[in-house]
């Protein structure tokens, strides 16, 4: 025994932060033995380190390690580590205090935070690790000596304002920390600490990639109804992410990726990173070869965890990927964050926004790798994730051209197979700069609409596009690669004449004049329901069909509002007739001879009504049609 005891006050400021940490700042009191390993984790390697630096250190690094030891009898759990140490005077500044400017700012924010999530967002700034000790123990004692140091030190407190410390003789070099637990209290969170299947789950779960091994000594039955003891290591330390991507097997990649994703498939994808500089961090990233049922629903996860020096952190950490890449999995591992950062933080963290930008710009990266390598993997893929893929046009405008281009649909131009964007760009006719398309519940209403006709009769592809998204990101994205994107079913189209035939101007003006009387009494006629009704040059077999201004919302996407609750104003849109039509020539002449009779209503009825059905639409009155 050396000294003689000596009793000091916390700082004030400390005094505040232990009473947040012991009673509001953390729901699952588990986390505790998560910040103490990690404590234990680095005084292991600054020692290796320093060791390193200063051969005169004289300490053995052969067998650096940490145990866990439990006394049922005492009610005491002990964390230890042959590592670096404290001295007394690391011990008074490190614990006693906090020296970090700015603290009693913060900490009056703290004091002032009506809740305790806001208290933990604020909190989650700096490492308050070690007092999450005083959530499930009564008492902490820590003993501690310095490497180098001859002499070792006691330090112990209740947490309630005071702590003892003395210097003690005798101690090998590291840290032991001993909690005498609180009984178990399942209402207040407090689970039996000195379970060994309790200490096991908690160390798989936060600390089984720990580059140390933790060893715990475990009862084993005999057989003789006797026990025996023997020293386990409780966790894998394989953090493959860690290690060179030349070094890992793709079996080993495989198997992590079943581990963390509870998925019997291998992966379809598989993505190895690291970033050095100011901010380190490694990054394993998955893409699943099919994708999870929930991938549509509310409550759906993202799959990247996070992990602060090997530590686990958090789950489906959404700052680190976009709600459209939800469906990747995978983990990334920060060297200079710090362990109790919140989601909150996390999400206006500038370093975090940078890895962030760097792991979407390697997924969609990967992603074009595989479409431009192996065009029936890539189809596959794009039939799992496309949906959710398209997505990110809405919400990611800073990787547009890069999502653009792993576009895959549908088109006229060969029904067996999809296409890409680019694809369709080189296959375009001399002299067309538009990206053509047109929306709709299937393929088949789609080829069998009426806006089709005069395209598939001048050889113009267009793009089919049958996912509910896809009339929402089409009116956001203007164009791929210089090339406009167009509906055929909105705005003016210019394929030539009226039937998509090239024709003078005689002859235009000409037909005009024949429409001139019968075009206005339909608008009126129709008023209820169009808004214009005008000869069309995307028709050549069919009488009518109706088609939206160019910044109209579609019907399907009205729908979709409706469906949402969302009450929209109607649309009224535009009728186009074939003037070739034997229907709409007979119509023409009718009105001509008789502009009165009240037949022809029902017959400009039947042609609106008709022009409906045939693009899909819904019959504002079935039964009168």
């Amino acid at each position: 025994m050396g000294s003689s005891v000596e009793t000091l006050e916390f700082q004030a400021e400390t005094r505040q932060l232990l009473r947040l940490v012991i009673h509001s700042i953390y729901s699952n009191k588990d986390i505790f033995l998560r910040e103490l390993i990690s404590n234990a984790s680095d005084a292991l390697d600054k020692l290796r380190l320093e060791s390193l630096t200063d051969p005169d250190l004289g300490v053995d690094t052969s067998d650096l390690h940490i145990v866990l030891e439990t006394d049922p009898d005492a009610r005491t759990l002990t964390v230890r580590d042959n590592g670096i140490g404290m001295s007394r005077d690391d011990l008074v500044e490190l614990i006693g205090t906090i020296a970090k400017s700015g603290t009693a700012g913060l900490l009056e924010k703290i004091k002032d935070a009506d809740d305790p999530a806001a208290a933990q967002n604020l909190i989650g700034q700096f490492g308050v690790g070690f007092y999450s000790a005083f959530m499930v123990a009564d008492r902490v004692t820590l003993r501690t000596r310095r490497a180098g140091g001859e002499e070792g030190t006691r330090w112990e407190s209740d947490g309630e304002g005071t702590y003892e410390i003395e210097a003690v003789d005798g101690l090998p070099v590291g840290t032991s920390v001993t909690l005498h637990l609180k009984p178990a209290d399942g209402e207040d969170g407090l689970a039996d600490y000195l379970a060994e299947w309790k200490i096991r789950q908690i160390v798989k779960q936060y600390s089984d990639f720990i580059r140390w091994p933790i060893r715990m000594a475990v009862e084993r039955a005999d057989g003789d109804d006797a026990t025996t003891s023997e020293v386990e290591t409780l966790n894998s330390m394989k953090a493959i992410w860690a290690r060179p991507r030349s070094e890992v097997t793709e079996a080993e990649y495989n198997e992590f990726y079943k581990q963390i994703s509870h998925d019997w498939q291998d992966p379809a994808e598989t993505i190895h990173m690291k970033a050095e500089g100011n901010f380190e961090y490694e990054a394993l990233l998955f893409v699943p070869s099919q994708a999870p049922f929930d991938l549509y629903s509310r409550e759906s996860k993202r799959g990247v965890q996070l992990y602060v020096k090997r530590v686990f952190i958090m789950d489906d950490c959404e700052a680190l990927m976009p709600n459209y890449l939800r469906f990747v999995k995978g983990v990334v591992d920060a060297h200079d964050l710090s362990l109790n950062i919140s989601r909150e933080i996390l999400q206006h963290d500038r370093q975090i926004r940078s890895v962030r930008r760097r792991l979407v710009k390697k997924v969609l990266g990967a992603l074009k790798g595989v479409r431009n390598d192996d065009s029936g993997r890539y189809a596959e893929l794009w039939s799992q994730y496309g949906r959710v893929l398209k997505e990110g046009l809405l919400e990611d405008t800073d990787n547009t051209e890069a999502l653009l281009e792993l576009v895959s649909a549908d088109s006229t131009h060969d029904k067996g197979t999809t296409t890409t964007l680019r694809e369709y760009v080189e296959r375009m006719q001399d002299g067309q700069d538009t990206i053509y398309y047109l929306t709709g519940e299937n393929r088949t209403t789609v080829e069998n609409s009426p806006h089709m006709e005069a395209f598939a009769a001048k050889g113009y592809e267009v793009l089919i596009l049958t996912d509910p998204v896809d009339e929402v990101w089409t009116d956001r994205v203007p164009a791929f690669d210089g090339h406009r994107l167009q509906s055929i079913a909105k705005g003016q189209v210019d394929l030539g004449g009226p039937t998509g035939e090239d024709e003078d101007a005689e002859s235009g003006a000409r037909r005009d004049e024949e429409f001139a009387a019968l075009l206005p009494w339909l608008t009126t006629a129709l008023s209820d329901e169009v808004k214009e009704v005008r000869l069309s040059s995307r028709l050549t077999t069919s009488a009518a069909c109706v088609v939206g201004d160019a910044q109209d919302m579609t019907p399907t996407l009205e729908k979709m509002y409706r469906a949402m609750g969302q009450e929209m104003p109607p649309v009224k849109r535009i009728l186009e007739l074939n003037p070739t039509h034997p229907l709409i020539t007979a119509l023409r002449t009718a009105h001509g001879a008789n502009a009165d009779d009240v037949a022809l209503k029902e017959i400009a009825e039947l042609v609106y009504g008709s022009a409906l059905l045939a693009e899909g639409g819904d019959l504002p009155d079935p039964a009168r049609l």
